[in-house]
């Protein structure tokens, strides 16, 4: 997982919001964009965490030996080789060229619970109305640490749910709960947003909505790291540097954001982990009084979800986890697999602008990347003008392109602010850097990206420890994509210089005797590489892969009638789709 300043797996909002924020229209409604602009909240020009924001730039590399999580959660010992997934898990290979068997196995937690756990399990939620029309909200406890539970360091965690809509003829089939990932998207904005009032109508009916945002973020004990304009300079440095100078002001910047993260957060940026989000998770279906997990998690949320599964096998029921990710891959592969995932999201995009005649890339799409690293390299010599304080440097101008790549409903929006920029107006490219980085429009940052350093940085070991590891990974990261790679072989080395150790290795995850659970990917996700999907549907044991065939990030409720029909009928019935299906549309 990508805990830098720049990856985050966004479904479908990140690139809407700056539409939304700027006014711009994309012409013509197709039905996936129509979907992405249900799923944002422009009331104040926040996206609410939408499927599945997720950092990916300096999650961890491969475990050093001996690593183990605490707890005891992981079976056999061993880690990841240095065999390059790269290719694998970028372009859809078989499932075992995309990861490594000697990962170290996700192993279930003991069927008996522990004594000092009980009060936990046995607490009853206390429901009020909250947000939007329709939601109620509640407070639920959770231990700081599990295997040392003290009731004066409990954790309080923000929970939402909508009651199923459907009358006497609806049959209730419990809870659903849902995630759109991050690390570090709220849940619950994304319930009372989005999923509460937009997912299939037949769903609702007979689901009562729930989410809950994890340990870390947004309503549940949010970590926080810097002041706003403490991280309007930090998302402003210079992230491909040139010289020592501008090499030392970059580490400075990551060591900055390390130090205040640890300053303000405290002993809860230890305990921040997927393993403990998952097991709170276990402790809410049991305050919910269901037997089973029903879940549909995007982005890192099918992290989290699968982690819930590997824990917990036999209290799977219905598990929906769109966008996979691979948690049998160390940080420094994950990072080069969404490098080449956005330079091939970079590629449709191009591919389709360059048919167009107003095209800022003009006409060839061989020579678009190479227009485009012209632009970057000239905002990196003189940052682009905005009509307001603010420049765009180059750095925010990279993360606007990509915050355009999550979704293709974006492209013609990135088309007018790539325009507005090549005349030299760099305003609405960092109105789409502002929207990835939850940034409104009075320059108050919400805690997404915090919590998301928070919990990459704890699950997996730094991708990189030094700018000159940085410099040795460039070459292949430039490989991966000749448009991105620099910049987010540099993005990978924040988690250099985190004060908490990580708790994580890289694993697979058997879950053994789990109900079927149904793993979603798309052939040309930018964020979460198709690869990544199958990897993960072959890892577990009940996996059953559905793939479609098409961009963005994630596929549920984005306008594909074959997937929604696929994934409704698997939550309403228990059925899962046929092996091997795929989809177009």
């Amino acid at each position: 997982m990508d805990s830098s300043r720049l990856f985050r797996t966004s479904g479908t909002a990140i690139a809407t919001a700056a539409m939304l924020i700027s006014g711009c229209a994309l012409g013509s409604a197709s039905p996936r964009a129509t979907a992405a602009a249900r799923a944002y909240d422009a009331g104040d020009g926040r996206s609410s965490g939408f499927p599945g924001f997720e950092s990916f730039g300096a999650g961890g590399a491969e475990g050093p030996e001996g690593a183990e999580r605490p707890g005891g959660a992981f079976g056999s010992p061993g880690r990841m080789s240095d065999l390059d997934h790269g290719a694998g898990a970028g372009t859809g290979a078989s499932p075992a060229a995309a990861r490594h068997d000697s990962a170290r196995t996700l192993a279930p937690l003991p069927a008996a619970l522990p004594s000092a756990l009980r009060r936990y399990y046995a607490q009853k939620l206390t429901w009020h109305s909250c947000g939007t029309s329709g939601f109620e909200c509640a407070t639920l406890k959770a231990p700081l640490d599990y295997d040392h539970p003290r009731e004066a360091d409990d954790l309080k965690l923000a929970v939402s749910r909508k009651k199923a809509t459907g009358a006497g003829h609806a049959k209730r089939l419990g809870s659903l709960m849902v995630n759109p990932g991050g690390p570090g998207g709220s849940a619950v904005g994304y319930l009372q947003h989005y999923a509460g009032i937009g997912y299939p109508a037949a769903v609702r009916a007979h689901y009562d909505m729930v989410a809950m945002d994890p340990r870390g973020v947004a309503g549940s004990e949010p970590v926080t790291c810097l002041s706003d304009a403490e991280m309007d300079r930090y998302t402003e440095v210079d992230q491909t540097p040139d010289d020592a100078t501008e090499t030392a002001e970059l580490v400075a910047a990551y060591t900055k954001f390390a130090d205040g993260c640890a300053a303000r957060a405290g002993k809860l940026l230890g305990h921040v982990s997927t393993i403990e989000a998952a097991r709170d998770m276990d402790v809410l279906r049991a305050a919910l009084d269901d037997d089973k997990l029903t879940y549909v998690g995007a982005s890192y949320g099918t992290f989290l979800g699968a982690t819930y599964a590997g824990l917990f096998p036999s209290r799977v029921g219905r598990l929906v986890l769109d966008g996979a990710l691979d948690p049998s891959l160390g940080s420094e592969q994950i990072n080069r697999d969404q490098t080449a995932g956005f330079q091939t999201a970079f590629a449709s995009f191009a591919e389709d602008c360059t048919r167009r005649k107003d095209c800022p890339l003009g006409p060839s799409t061989d020579r678009a990347g190479d227009r485009l690293s012209e632009f970057f390299a000239k905002t990196d010599a003189a940052p682009l003008a905005t009509g307001k304080s603010r420049k765009l440097t180059e750095s925010l101008a990279t993360t606007g392109v990509i915050s355009a790549m999550y979704d293709e409903a974006a492209w013609g929006l990135l088309r007018n602010a790539l325009k507005a920029a090549f005349a030299g107006d760099g305003a609405p490219l960092l109105k789409l850097s502002d929207a990835y980085y939850e940034r409104d429009r009075h320059g108050s940052y919400q805690n997404l990206m915090y919590a998301n350093a928070a919990v990459n940085c704890l699950d997996l070991p730094p991708a990189f420890r030094s700018p000159s590891e940085v410099r040795e990974a460039v070459p292949a990261f430039r490989k991966a994509s000749p448009v991105f790679g620099t910049a987010l072989a540099w993005a990978a080395l924040t988690c250099g210089y985190w004060s908490v150790p990580a708790t994580g290795v890289p694993h697979r995850i058997p879950a053994a005797g789990a109900a079927p659970i149904l793993v979603v990917g798309t052939t040309r996700d930018p964020a979460t590489p198709y690869g990544w999907a199958r990897s993960l549907a072959s890892q577990l044991s009940s996996g059953r892969l559905l793939t479609y065939e098409g961009d963005g990030h994630t596929a549920y409720t984005r306008g594909s009638t074959c997937i929604d029909k696929a994934i409704n009928t698997y939550l309403l019935t228990s059925t899962p789709p046929p092996a091997g299906q795929r989809c177009s549309n």
